[in-house]
């Protein structure tokens, strides 16, 4: 099943995804894909509903994070051994956790906004987890029962705010719009392998990054299991899992972000994003 919040942004309508890929309109059945809706029970009963019973909606509305009222953004870094091998690091004997602001949340297609003094801004398409359950220390062999679903994520990252600036990443990664996540969530039944998705992105048709989660350092459930032991994680929390080889950062000339670039990123089966860079501005 693939869930999808549409509208307006602070204004997004709960639908999902037939399987003729229609978008189909869920506020006639539910509120919002919340933390309430993530749960195993809620899921199944969503599943059960006759897609075709559902409105149709027309036309080419903007997706929304496809999960409403994220409490907690984490992300997981060098979780590739060739990622980390480009940025000149150890591969690291433990997952390397940092925080997203919420504040950086932001629809697929939405823009990135440059932030004001930035020089270093980068891209990585990561795997994103949904959490649909409690966790609190979780086995590694429970842990995928916690989750919800999965997604594509962009962990866009101001370089130099992250590595310029003081020994803490979360200063270059939470700006305003670094965080686009969907397009939908895809729920576990619809996922055969979590840990053989290809991943892909491209800077102005040209690509950049290409991997598969098969290459993991720290799998899927080795990091829910993992983060459970530090931190209770909620329904709705989102894990941004790390990215594959092919940052800006790691190119030979380095490549940043600039006005004017289109990114193209997908996941094989959650679906893709495209953001256009825009300079910063100031807030209405």
């Amino acid at each position: 099943m693939r869930l999808v919040r549409y509208g307006r942004p602070g204004k997004e309508k709960p639908g999902l995804i037939d399987d003729e890929g229609k978008l189909r309109d869920l506020s006639g059945v539910i509120a919002d894909i919340d933390a309430a809706q993530l749960a195993p029970k809620a899921l199944r009963k969503l599943e059960k509903i006759p897609h075709a019973s559902l409105p149709l909606v027309r036309g080419n509305p903007r997706y929304g994070v496809p999960v409403a009222r994220v409490g907690k953004f984490i992300g997981i870094g060098l979780n590739y051994s060739d990622h980390a091998a480009e940025a000149g690091m150890p591969i690291p004997k433990e997952p390397i956790v940092f925080m997203k602001a919420i504040s950086c949340l932001s629809g697929p297609d939405d823009p990135i906004m440059l932030p004001q003094g930035s020089k270093k801004t980068d891209w990585e398409v990561e795997l994103g987890v949904v959490i649909g359950s409690r966790a609190q220390y979780v086995s590694e062999e429970d842990a995928l029962k916690y989750v919800a679903g999965y997604c594509v994520v962009n962990d866009v990252s101001e370089r130099s705010f992250q590595l310029e600036r003081g020994p803490q990443w979360d200063k270059g990664k939470g700006c305003d719009t670094f965080g686009p996540v969907g397009p939908w969530l895809v729920t576990q039944e619809d996922i055969y392998d979590v840990q053989q998705l290809d991943l892909y992105l491209e800077l102005n048709g040209k690509r950049m990054q290409t991997g598969s989660t098969e290459t993991m350092i720290f799998s899927v459930a080795q990091i829910v299991s993992y983060l459970s032991k530090f931190m209770t994680l909620e329904p709705g929390d989102v894990i941004a899992t790390g990215t594959p080889p092919g940052v800006g950062q790691g190119r030979k000339p380095q490549r940043f972000l600039k006005k004017g670039d289109v990114l193209r990123l997908g996941i094989a089966g959650l679906g893709e994003q495209q953001q256009d860079v825009i300079a910063w501005t100031a807030p209405k």
